[in-house]
């Protein structure tokens, strides 16, 4: 009976020893992540409220910082328009002082000749219907309708 209750004695000291080893080891690991996620997580919530903070504090003047370039950007554009129209505005002017070219743009434009030239005008009759434009709703020329536009509306 005695090598049987060291037996048992053994046994029983051997499983106590185990479980206390296990719950030392589970112990020790919880705390350890314990430790460990309270140590991430302050450190986790401090750098995510500076992360915030500093991208709250900043979208406000970088959206108008973008928001002044786009617009620096396009009136740069329109002042190398204005630049350009002015150059050739003033090719124009510097044309216009010119006889010649006068005299060519009155020819073109204008209708005019040289004395002793004669003038001749060819008429499309497809282009004169058409600058002519179509009859009204009650089957008159735009003009006449307008005239009556104008009658009628000193007689109100």
């Amino acid at each position: 009976m005695a090598g049987r209750d060291r037996d048992r004695f053994s046994t029983t000291t051997r499983l106590r020893l185990l479980g206390e080893q296990t719950a030392a080891r589970v112990y020790r690991s919880q705390t350890r992540r314990q430790a460990r996620r309270s140590r991430l997580t302050g450190r986790a919530a401090f750098l995510a409220l500076i992360v915030c903070s500093l991208v709250v504090a900043l979208a406000y003047p970088m959206r108008q910082y973008i928001s002044q370039r786009d617009q620096i950007a396009e009136q740069q554009r329109r002042a190398q328009a204005a630049r350009e129209r002015t150059e050739e505005l003033r090719d124009e002017k510097a044309r216009l002082k010119d006889d010649a070219y006068v005299r060519r743009l009155a020819r073109e434009h204008l209708h005019y000749v040289v004395p002793g030239e004669t003038a001749y005008t060819v008429v499309d009759p497809d282009a004169a219907d058409a600058r002519r434009g179509e009859p009204g709703a009650n089957g008159k020329p735009w003009h006449a309708n307008l005239w009556d536009g104008v009658d009628s509306a000193d007689r109100e």
